[in-house]
């Protein structure tokens, strides 16, 4: 199976090939420059494997929670791609793709959701690229995050970055070891990609849409 995949949600922009079970990556640090970088980006990656999109077997993104502007960016690109070769399309939780990156089995996710928030799932690991949400994909304050049962699980990304102190003590008694500097990357969202192409689960270009979870970008000068 041949999958290409894209991740805009964070500062960075990152692009996937993964090739029967071999994958090929890049990431640059974007900052706001994804709509110019991205398909240079897949361009290239494709020319290194001697591939075109023509070949490719479908076509994966990072659907969100993330910057709203990034997750329009790389369902757009992929929207655009997939129309253009008649290739299915699939989208892959952000949080699932930072529980991905640390080989564990149980796994609370946050994102910095800026405005004093984070985006929060949990999930427990099904299969090697499969996993299955204990608590499902939120938006809330770090001292509000949903309790979890037991211990031994991991915490991983943006929001334990930046609320470590708020985040450990809500899961003191659960959280064996917290991985700092973790953050969405294509690479991930190519590897959970595979279940749902397998599955027949993929979407139609034009059915293909952002996870938001917020429904407001800033605060209003009353709300700060």
């Amino acid at each position: 199976m041949k999958i290409l995949a894209l991740e805009t949600s964070t500062e960075f922009c990152s692009v996937a090939l993964y090739l029967d079970d071999k994958i090929l990556t890049q990431e640059i640090l974007a900052e706001r420059r994804h709509s110019e970088i991205v398909l240079p980006m897949v361009q290239e990656i494709l020319a290194d494997a001697e591939l075109t999109l023509a070949q490719l077997d479908g076509i994966a993104f990072g659907a969100g929670p993330g910057s709203f502007t990034g997750l329009r960016i790389a369902c757009g690109v992929a929207q655009g791609l997939a129309f253009a070769t008649n290739l299915p399309i699939v989208g892959v939780s952000t949080l699932e793709a930072i529980a991905q990156q640390t080989g564990e089995q149980k796994i609370i996710a946050a994102l910095d959701a800026r405005m004093g928030e984070i985006y929060h799932a949990a999930y427990q690991r099904l299969a090697q690229h499969c996993w299955q949400a204990i608590s499902p994909p939120m938006l809330c304050h770090p001292q509000q995050a949903p309790s979890v049962v037991g211990d031994e699980w991991h915490g991983c990304g943006s929001g334990f970055d930046a609320y470590t102190q708020e985040l450990s003590i809500i899961y003191t008694k659960n959280i064996h070891q917290i991985h700092f500097g973790h953050h969405p990357h294509a690479r991930e969202i190519a590897q959970l990609a595979i279940p749902k192409f397998t599955d027949g689960t993929d979407t139609e270009p034009a059915n293909a849409a952002p996870v938001y979870i917020r429904n407001k970008v800033a605060l209003k000068e009353n709300e700060r």
